[in-house]
């Protein structure tokens, strides 16, 4: 049986001074740090046998996969099926307004952190993801696929591959900004998981989704 890897990388640092929960929100771009993020990973898998390159079809994430086409010759087309996870809280500050924590009004949204109740469950979001994994397994048999998308939707997908629940810290997500989690297949199963950071150099100061930094 032949050897298939399915590359998800995570979106680059996106421009957010406001330093806004944007979730699905259109027009959230890559950062200068983000760009520089973004030519990394396409470095570190430049000489991969990538024979196809998808992305959700939010901004950051097309802008990360695009210099990683160009290096194989290939366009990049979206799938939506591996867009940003849905949340509640998504266009406010967390922590401020109406996404802050200690006002009984929201305390609602967190009666379930299993599930989660503030957005998209973990299920729903694993489910969509591994179709998009399956596809692109399929359609790069023998070679390599990247999939450009978001840290939440990459890290319950991972944690699904490897039998873990899906429930987690989120302070302990595997998944830094240009990371790349690689799932090898074997024929149509799944043999191993791993793991890179090769814009790890550039993590200093960084800004992450929710608006904290990476170190």
């Amino acid at each position: 049986m032949s050897t298939t890897t399915v590359h998800l990388v995570r979106h680059g640092e996106v421009h957010n001074p406001d330093r806004i929960l944007y979730g699905r929100m259109p027009g959230y771009r890559l950062s200068d740090r983000g760009v520089q993020m973004a030519g990394r990973v396409a470095d570190h898998l430049a000489d991969s046998d990538i024979a196809l390159v998808r992305s959700s079809p939010l901004l950051r994430a097309q802008q990360t996969a695009a210099p990683i086409a160009a290096a194989h010759g290939l366009e990049v087309t979206s799938d939506p099926r591996i867009i940003e996870s849905g949340n509640h809280f998504e266009g406010h500050r967390m922590g401020h307004g109406e996404a802050k924590l200690s006002d009984p009004r929201n305390w609602r949204w967190f009666r379930n952190p299993l599930r989660p109740s503030w957005g998209e469950p973990y299920r729903e979001q694993v489910a969509r993801v591994i179709a998009a994994v399956h596809d692109a397994r399929a359609a790069a048999e023998g070679h390599e696929a990247v999939l450009v998308l978001h840290q939440l939707p990459i890290w319950v997908t991972r944690r699904s591959a490897e039998g873990k629940p899906l429930f987690h810290d989120p302070r302990r997500r595997q998944c830094g900004l240009c990371s790349v989690t690689s799932l090898r297949f074997v024929g149509p199963h799944l043999a191993d998981v791993g793991y890179a950071e090769p814009a790890a150099e550039l993590y200093a100061g960084a800004v992450d989704a929710t608006g904290g930094r990476l170190t």
